[in-house]
């Protein structure tokens, strides 16, 4: 039975000091990431815009899941500088809500790699299976599929979450930086969230080097390199170029799990190039890459940037 003692020895464990960095500079950090995200949301508002002002888009399951993509990844980010501000300013919570700021940090990390999954095999419908693909991949099911990612994510932290209640028996009375690390009362969390991390790539992984080759071998039978198969098979391997940037965000955990005291510096830069960085190339390299979003986003730009969409082929 782990008590308050425990968890009482991992916060000084893990406490957080800013004594190696000015202030000035942590701010200055902190707004990089403020003007950052500006731009981000800036570029999401074009795309959303642009997808809800255009049947052609809102009727079509693959630019459905991108949406949702988009979406998870900006609520990922917008709870992600929340919880990283609340650490900066040592804002002690209750542990109960902290573990859900973690848990709904954590399947919003969990859902982009699905996400991306579920748009890889409908790339292969498309291209391996032409006729079935209006009646497979269709709007609804884009939906269905996007509910039961969520769903299933929610079992690995229900799991964790009846270990930490089992292992705790006074957890409502105990108040907390909210940090991952510090929530960790029992082996077993470890383990849990171990092997979520592991069938969560390995499985995605697997799904899109499959639907990959079995494009390219449609795409080589038809011995053209403008085919749409050719491009299908480009839009997957950018699948897997997005799957390694969610997986960056790993780095950052394992880089604050050292046997070091982290500091305010290590987790806001943390913070900025393994989880910020990622979600702001992979929609803009998707977005201005794909044609039909493409003619339509042009609609939503200022003239400055017109001129430069128009040159990406």
């Amino acid at each position: 039975m782990v008590n308050s003692s425990e968890l009482q020895y991992n916060i000084n464990h893990i406490s957080i000091t800013s004594s190696k960095m000015t202030d000035y500079a942590l701010l200055a950090f902190i707004l990089l990431i403020t003007v950052a995200f500006g731009f981000f949301t800036y570029f999401i508002v074009m795309i959303l815009t642009a997808f809800f002002t255009s049947p052609q888009l809102r009727d079509n399951a693959r630019y459905v899941l991108f949406v949702y993509l988009l979406m998870n990844d900006t609520f990922f980010l917008i709870l992600g500088f929340y919880m990283l501000l609340m650490v900066f300013y040592e804002l002690y919570v209750p542990v109960p809500l902290c573990y859900v700021f973690y848990a709904l940090s954590c399947m919003a990390y969990g859902v982009s790699p699905y996400n991306l999954a579920a748009m890889a095999l409908e790339q292969y419908v498309a291209i391996c299976h032409p006729l079935r693909h209006a009646e497979f991949c269709t709007t609804f099911r884009a939906h269905v599929a996007f509910t039961m990612i969520c769903s299933l994510l929610t079992i690995p932290y229900a799991v964790e979450l009846y270990v930490m209640f089992s292992s705790m028996t006074n957890i409502f009375n105990i108040y907390i930086i909210c940090w991952q690390h510090l929530l960790v009362v029992n082996p077993i969390q470890n383990v849990v969230r171990t092997i979520n991390h592991i069938l969560c790539f390995s499985s995605v992984g697997i799904v899109i080097l499959v639907t990959y080759n079995k494009i390219m071998r449609v795409a080589r039978r038809a011995s053209s390199r403008s085919s749409s198969a050719s491009k299908a098979g480009k839009t997957v391997m950018l699948h897997a170029f997005q799957l390694l940037l969610c997986m960056a965000s790993i780095l950052s955990t394992f880089i604050e799990s050292l046997p070091m005291r982290p500091d305010d510096v290590l987790i806001v830069t943390n913070f900025f190039i393994f989880t910020c960085v990622p979600r702001f190339l992979s929609p803009v390299i998707y977005g201005i890459r794909d044609e039909t979003l493409r003619e339509h986003m042009r609609r939503s730009l200022p003239r400055f940037f017109i001129t430069s969409l128009a040159k990406i082929k």
